[in-house]
């Protein structure tokens, strides 16, 4: 894995959840031939390696940040699924998407015109879905298990926690959070369509604990304006131009 000590937590993630290994990978594999070049990593890395980035999640604090995340056009924001929509609305522009396909396609469409890296995840239960990775300008496929040819692991379960995964991944040298909740309450953009609230909340959980596992590691300077997650320094909209700028 390329994440040291991930393969123990996808373990669990697979037991919890009661997911296939056999449908991750088959998924894996139908995104793998849907992807018709493989994407340059380097250009990734380019946007986050020892730069200030912002993660944008879909909670419901997200609507509160459109006024921030406006004022900083030139940091790198690493956007997950159901917010793409909330910062288009809004005139921002996403520089990286990850998603699984289960925001408004039509504003993920968008997203990539706009010059947006998507990162697809694949999964067992978006094998369906996946075809849409072809019609994006460029793309990248990710997976939980192991990676393979065009497709990568940077580690991750929710589309929020895996921005944070990927920043870290590549060298950010610090993290800001936007709109990442993890609480009870479910943010107007996190999800498209009906879904299981309880299952929703459920993931929400291991996702926060995932990030504060991921905190426990070296390097990256983190920080939340959002709900307090162990590991991250939590700040106020006034704190950031002082951090960013130190």
């Amino acid at each position: 894995m390329n994440v040291k000590g991930w393969g123990k937590k996808y373990s669990l993630i697979l037991k919890e959840f009661r997911y296939s290994r056999k449908k991750d990978l088959e998924a894996a594999k139908v995104l793998n031939s849907i992807l018709k070049k493989q994407f340059p990593i380097k250009k990734l890395e380019k946007k986050i390696k020892n730069q200030t980035v912002f993660v944008v999640g879909a909670g419901s604090s997200l609507v509160s940040c459109m006024h921030v995340l406006k004022k900083y056009k030139s940091i790198t924001k690493i956007v997950a699924d159901g917010a793409t929509k909330a910062l288009i609305e809004n005139k921002i522009k996403s520089d990286i998407v990850i998603t699984d396909l289960d925001g408004d396609q039509r504003f993920l469409k968008k997203a990539s015109k706009g010059n947006a890296i998507m990162v697809v995840h694949s999964h067992g239960d978006n094998i369906e879905k996946l075809p849409l990775a072809s019609e994006f300008k460029s793309c990248i496929g990710t997976t939980e298990g192991r990676p393979f040819r065009k497709i990568h692991n940077f580690g991750g379960f929710t589309d929020g926690d895996r921005c944070v995964f990927l920043a870290k991944y590549f060298g950010a040298k610090k993290i800001i959070l936007f709109g990442m909740d993890f609480g009870t309450k479910i943010g107007r953009y996190s999800k498209e369509k009906i879904y299981d609230k309880h299952v929703k909340l459920k993931k929400l959980r291991r996702g926060k604990r995932l990030l504060e596992w991921l905190a426990s590691k070296d390097n990256s300077e983190l920080y939340t304006t959002s709900k307090p997650i162990k590991g991250f320094s939590k700040i106020g909209f006034a704190d950031l131009e002082k951090i960013i700028s130190s």
